[in-house]
């Protein structure tokens, strides 16, 4: 028996990914976490074989509690899934050692296959995964200038870039105004740009945002 943790910080989207596990023979959801404090707290308690991560959590970022996992728990199979196209974060979950990264739009089957892929010791990478890894191994393609950011960066990157205020981006990831401003000012000055409206330029150009 498979048993998962699923940790996404809305309650409707844990209820929907236990509704498509508890339908697949041979896996259950063993527990629920909302937060990257909720993440520890149960692989340290409970018995899980893989965690399903999303990478917008409250506080830490996906990334950041991925990076915590694999440090404590380094055999622990950690399968991405989240809103956030796979142009954005695959290379950078993969490396920091995701198993595997689906978003939330794949079908069911795709998610039951991916679960059962990582946990038996494999990876999982889909079609449109596999292509932005061709793209990021090929040499000589001048990379964009996104990648310099870090992954908090390139996460308020992109809420910028969908509209939020600095206000609205400090209550989403748990943080004050003032970090999130010294974000936005790192990003500009990475980015080479100069306000809002050009972080949201660049980041339609770069296929980050529709």
């Amino acid at each position: 028996m498979i048993r998962a943790l699923l940790a996404d910080d809305h309650r409707l989207v844990r209820e929907g990914l236990k509704q498509l596990l508890s339908e697949a023979p041979g896996i259950v959801v063993a527990a629920e976490a909302a937060n990257s404090h909720e993440v520890m707290e149960k692989v340290r308690t409970e018995e899980i074989d893989v965690v399903l991560l999303d990478i917008s959590m409250p506080g830490r970022s996906g990334l950041e509690v991925l990076k915590e996992l694999k440090r404590i728990r380094p055999n622990l199979p950690v399968l991405m899934v989240t809103m956030y196209p796979e142009k954005e974060y695959a290379v950078r979950a993969l490396k920091t050692g995701a198993a595997g990264y689906l978003t939330k739009s794949c079908a069911p089957d795709e998610l039951i296959t991916a679960v059962r892929r990582v946990t038996s010791g494999g990876r999982y990478v889909s079609p449109s995964v596999a292509e932005v890894l061709a793209v990021e191994l090929q040499e000589g393609v001048e990379k964009p200038r996104h990648e310099l950011l870090s992954n908090r960066e390139l996460q308020v990157m992109l809420m910028i870039a969908r509209g939020k205020t600095v206000g609205e981006i400090a209550v989403d990831m748990c943080l004050s105004a003032k970090t999130v401003s010294t974000y936005r000012t790192r990003i500009l000055d990475k980015l080479k740009l100069s306000n809002n409206a050009e972080i949201t330029r660049y980041a339609i150009k770069e296929g980050l945002v529709e």
